[in-house]
């Protein structure tokens, strides 16, 4: 179950039931059910302290992903915390949509829950096309759900 959280920031989150199918589907075209996931939106400030201190990193970002997937059961589940700050900065230094980014983020998170990461540059090339192929395919508006083998 996907569900959305507003922490000291005033935000409500569009479409909130395209959304949950959309990730949903993310996950299950990447051959994971999808358990107990939390998208919480939050301020720079917010995410800084979190941050801060779970991850002793003293900078600001724009998702931080804590994932509790079930490897064994094919399960994602796990906390998004995303700055809606960052992401409406983001949005603004990439000439993108408001809303394409903030998608762009909540995939980037869903991706995480999946085993993807972004460590390197390898990496970081492979989500960022793996985000970008789910983006376009969210915007086509449809989303082939093939388990990945």
């Amino acid at each position: 179950m996907i569900r959305f959280y507003v922490e000291d920031i005033t935000f409500d989150v569009p479409q909130k039931r395209a959304l949950k199918m959309w990730l949903k589907a993310v996950s299950a075209a990447e051959g994971w059910n999808t358990g107990n996931i939390s998208v919480v939106c939050c301020s720079d400030d917010y995410l800084l302290q979190i941050n801060k201190q779970f991850l002793q990193h003293d900078y600001y970002t724009d998702i931080i992903t804590f994932d509790y997937t079930d490897c064994t059961c094919r399960v994602v589940s796990g906390d998004l915390f995303i700055s809606i700050d960052a992401v409406r900065a983001n949005a603004q230094t990439y000439a993108q949509d408001f809303m394409h980014e903030l998608h762009r983020v909540m995939v980037h998170g869903i991706l995480h829950l999946c085993g993807y990461k972004d460590a390197t540059a390898a990496e970081q090339k492979l989500m960022r096309a793996k985000e970008d192929y789910y983006l376009q395919e969210k915007n086509k508006q449809i989303l082939t759900v093939k388990p990945k083998n």
